[in-house]
């Protein structure tokens, strides 16, 4: 089994270093694909450093196009069994892999959720951010009639061949209801599993905000009812 890392990456100097670290400690037969999406903040200085390391492979966008518009790149550039998206922050933990590839592993299911709401760990931050996410997921399980607890969260595994035939057409942050609104459509077996979550502040370097929250919403109800 080969994983593949993809891991979108805008203005994270503070942290590309040490994330990629903690992913190279996993131990799978793996690459790490970051796609810079056009960071003017040293990014890419430090990725010229990492990419002395035969597993991790550094694209690079000239100008900031978005979250999704840097994973569609990632994955065009895959090639392993399973893909597992990672942020270019602090917030999620490597070593919960084993965790997230469990049911996929053991046949039981062909995409895994990591959920911020399973009763793991997590820091205590903001109260809306949550009830937007809640609210989010809530109106997204309507629409494709699944019974997630996190739609919007960052940790997304499957096997490559679940979006062999998908055209993402999202840019920013509209990735996650996209995603999960094909995937659910095309009836794939998903699984939910508890994991950790360390979040930041804005003043830490947090870029999602409320009207990424009404793109999500307009997303929601565009996947499901107009793609």
């Amino acid at each position: 089994m080969k994983l593949s890392i993809v891991m979108p990456a805008y203005n994270e100097a503070a942290t590309i270093q040490a994330i990629v670290m903690r992913v190279r400690e996993t131990p799978y037969d793996k690459e790490i694909i970051i796609v810079d999406d056009g960071s003017t903040d040293g990014t890419r200085d430090k990725l010229k450093e990492l990419e002395k390391f035969p597993e991790v492979k550094a694209v690079y966008h000239q100008q900031n196009q978005g979250k999704c518009a840097a994973l569609r790149t990632g994955f065009e550039h895959c090639t392993g069994d399973i893909i597992l998206i990672q942020d270019a922050d602090l917030e999620y933990n490597p070593a919960e892999y084993g965790v997230l590839l469990k049911p996929i592993l053991d046949g039981q299911a062909d995409v895994v959720f990591g959920s911020r709401f399973l009763a793991g760990p997590h820091r205590v931050l903001y109260y809306w951010h949550s009830v937007g996410n809640k609210f989010l997921t809530m109106v997204s399980n309507m629409f494709s009639n699944i019974n997630l607890t996190d739609m919007e969260t960052c940790y997304k595994v499957f096997k490559r061949e679940v979006i062999k035939d998908i055209k993402f057409k999202s840019k920013r942050f509209g990735f996650e209801p996209e995603f999960t609104s094909k995937v659910a459509r095309k009836r794939w077996r998903i699984y939910e599993v508890p994991i950790s979550y360390q979040g930041r502040t804005y003043e830490e370097g947090k870029k999602i905000g409320w009207k990424d929250g009404v793109a999500a919403f307009v997303s929601i109800v565009r996947f499901n009812l107009f793609d």
